[in-house]
């Protein structure tokens, strides 16, 4: 089923969105204190709101595509987050990913491919 590869593949890529911005949100965040200001500072923080915002679009895709789909084919869809997790790491977080990971990727990008079909 090629439409649910493709939403599949926008809600994954939400929720990896929600990620991205949650880490750079946390990396922003400072030390940890039980004081108001803190508390204010952070739930202003715009990369937290980016990431709200991405976590709520992805649920509700997330929610239509259980609606719609077997659950047996949906469920295994939620790894192309994975995929697109490695790619952010290595665009926004300049990370080294080993090509033991990579296959891996490979391996799970054919699985869902597999599943939807």
């Amino acid at each position: 089923m090629p439409r649910l590869l493709l939403i599949s593949i926008l809600q994954s890529l939400l929720l990896c969105g929600g990620q991205v911005l949650l880490k750079f949100a946390l990396q922003r965040m400072g030390t940890f204190s039980w004081t108001a200001d803190f508390f204010v500072r952070n739930l202003t923080n715009w990369w937290f709101l980016g990431c709200g915002v991405c976590y709520g679009c992805a649920t509700t895709l997330w929610l239509y595509i259980l609606k719609t789909f077997p659950f047996s084919m949906a469920y295994p869809m939620i790894s192309l987050s994975y995929v697109f997790g490695m790619l952010a790491a290595i665009v926004f977080f300049h990370e080294q990913v080993p090509m033991v990971r990579w296959v891996g990727v490979l391996l799970i990008m054919a699985g869902c491919v597999l599943i939807a079909k």
